[in-house]
This record gives structure tokens, sequence and C-alpha cells, in this order.
């Protein structure tokens, strides 16, 4: 597997080189078929939205220090209400997995287990806990809310970002 930094320099090179197609095969259906990244989150589909935020959102890929930070500014720039939503999503996700609201409370040192509730604190550290521990949870929760991926800025996430759009627009200009 390859580092974050490895995998960001090859990002910034296929981007460089105008070269997309690195991205481990990502279909090229989607190519010219969205306005915008507001018109993809509202008409694509919640698995073509999984699959590509899958691909670019890993621990594996971005590592939790790279991430915690950008989830922390993105969460704190939504709106309350897609907030909550977002940390009902976890929580629901999450207790399938046998992980119930107020055991996250105590182990993630939250200040309440009731989404709406919630300070955007709160809901970044389930945001870092999920991607860290449970990526396939955080994926599902960002093709069900993908407003949070608007407010993500670190350039290494832009950069991922960039290549995805440049494979979702095919090098429109």
């Amino acid at each position: 597997m390859r580092s974050s930094e490895e995998y960001k320099r090859q990002i910034m090179s296929d981007l460089a080189q105008g070269n997309v197609d690195s991205l481990d095969g990502m279909d090229t259906t989607v190519a010219n078929e969205y306005d915008n990244f507001d018109d993809f989150a509202r008409r694509s589909s919640r698995e073509e939205r999984k699959s590509l935020f899958g691909r670019a959102f890993h621990p594996d890929r971005v590592s939790t220090e790279n991430m915690e930070p950008e989830l922390r500014k993105a969460i704190a720039d939504i709106k309350p209400k897609e907030r909550d939503d977002i940390a009902r999503e976890f929580f629901k996700e999450l207790k399938k997995r046998n992980l119930s609201d107020r055991d996250l409370e105590k182990q993630l040192n939250l200040s309440t287990h009731h989404a709406s509730r919630m300070k955007a604190d709160d809901v970044a550290k389930l945001a870092t806990y999920t991607y860290h521990n449970h990526p396939d949870i955080f994926h599902d929760v960002l093709a069900d809310q993908p407003a949070l991926v608007k407010f993500l800025s670190n350039p290494f996430i832009g950069a991922a970002l960039g290549a995805i759009a440049a494979k979702w627009f095919g090098h429109r200009g």
C-alpha cells in the first residue's frame, strides 16, 4: 500500500500531466453527465458517490492526521441541520456494528449522544473515529450526505477531488 505522501505526489503529477486515468480504473461513464458538484450530489446514485468517495477518501491514501483537521473545518462550515443529519447517520450506521451512541459518547468524550445537540467538534470527533476505524461506514455516510465533501479544503484532498472532477467533466473547458 502506498503512503499518503506517495499518493499525493502521484495525484499532483497526474494532474500536472493531464492524466486522470490513474484513479484505479474509475468508471468514465459519469463524465459530462453533471454540471457541477451540487448537480452530481443531487442526481448521482448513492453507489456512484460511494465508489468515487471511497477511492478518494480512505485511510490508506489520506491519513487520519491529514483528514482530521479537514473534517473539523468542514463540519464547522456546514449548516447545523446538515451537521445533525451527518451525526445521525454515523450513529445509525455504527449502531449496526453494535456500537451504541452512549458508548461512543464516553469513548470519544462527546458532549452528548443526541445528534441534534452535538457541537461541531463532537461531530468531527465522530467523523474522524469512523474514518479511521470504519472507513466503509464513512463512505456510506458521505454517499448519503455529500454536502460535507464540498467543505473539504486541504490541497491534498482538493487534488483528489480535482482528479475525480476531471474524470466527471471530461476536460471540458
